[in-house]
């Protein structure tokens, strides 16, 4: 391949943003979606979330994370027999930003 031929895929950007969260309590054996503000997020961007550095709530769990333009929502599960309050801190933030629309299939 030459030098001059740029590879082209779905990914056009893969990057990290770390982002100070207090989230809300979450009742017992349930999940709760909680919106945070994360400014310059597409509602196109795919996003996953780490936790903070091994110190999360006893029983919390991220169950999914979605993008929205500038924020991104994040569902917390409680799987404890009290109600829990995940741990505020410091998320990291995995940010896949898309070249164009997703394929329907990867064949």
């Amino acid at each position: 391949m030459s030098s001059t031929t740029v590879t082209r895929g779905n990914s056009h950007e893969t990057f990290y943003v770390q982002l100070t969260l207090t989230p809300s309590a979450v009742t017992t054996a349930t999940t709760s979606s909680q919106s945070f503000s994360l400014p310059g997020l597409l509602a196109t961007d795919l996003v996953q979330v780490w936790g903070v550095a091994g110190n999360q709530t006893t029983g919390i769990t991220i169950a999914e994370s979605d993008a929205a333009a500038n924020s991104i929502t994040i569902q917390f599960t409680n799987a404890a027999a009290t109600d829990k309050t995940p741990v505020s801190g410091v998320y990291t933030i995995e940010v896949v930003r898309l070249e164009g629309p997703a394929p329907a299939t990867a064949v």
